[in-house]
């Protein structure tokens, strides 16, 4: 009969991911997971596997949480809340972009950059994870359109792409150093430029 771990495997995670997220996996060595988990290397290695095995681990969990707080504020529902779930996700990126104070960025967006090219797992899992995203942004761009609080001639798939494209970019320009306060503008604007319904008499609607 297998023994119980001895152990807070969602505790020994989380101290793996900032481990992980302080010094990138490569310049991270079991040694530094055992020692800031309290874990012997032997035991990281019967409940998880090698380095590689617990990165993909960790690094699955955080797209899965990245996913879910979309999902959270990108909930569907009244096609006419639509347009104020879409400002509600841009603005909230916005502002989690200002408060990363350390200018850690987010582990996703350096994981991708230091490992996508050579880990087919790592590139597999992020392609997903826009994937996804993209298509909460679509469904809340869609609605928006059958609301008529965005041009329902313009394509969602692209839409989403661009909404997409800016709060994750936002992430990176706000670990470069750019203020909370031209990160909000950013949000602002990139909600502005999404085109807007034309009226019968040749003017624009308001989004």
């Amino acid at each position: 009969m297998a023994r119980p771990r001895a152990f807070d495997e969602r505790q020994v995670l989380e101290r793996a991911r900032e481990q992980f997220w302080a010094t990138g996996f490569a310049g991270t060595r079991m040694d530094d997971i055992a020692r800031v988990t309290g874990l012997g290397k032997g035991s990281l290695y019967g409940a998880f596997g090698d380095k590689g095995k617990l990165f993909h681990r960790v690094f699955g969990d955080w797209c899965a949480a990245v996913v879910e707080v979309a999902e959270g504020v990108l909930s569907g529902g009244p096609d006419a809340e639509a347009m104020g779930r879409l400002s509600a996700y841009v603005r909230l990126m916005a502002e989690n972009a200002a408060s990363d104070a350390e200018r850690r960025g987010c582990l996703l967006a350096k994981s991708v950059a230091e490992l996508a090219g050579q880990d087919p797992v790592v590139a597999a899992r992020s392609a997903g994870t826009m994937t996804a995203l993209q298509a909460l942004l679509r469904r809340e761009i869609a609605a928006a359109q059958r609301h008529g609080d965005i041009d329902g001639a313009a394509d969602p798939d692209e839409l989403a792409a661009l909404l997409l494209t800016v709060v994750r970019g936002l992430e990176a320009v706000g670990k470069a150093g750019l203020d909370p306060r031209t990160l909000s503008r950013v949000a602002d604007t990139a909600l502005a430029v999404l085109p807007r319904p034309t009226s019968a008499n040749g003017d624009s609607g308001t989004v």
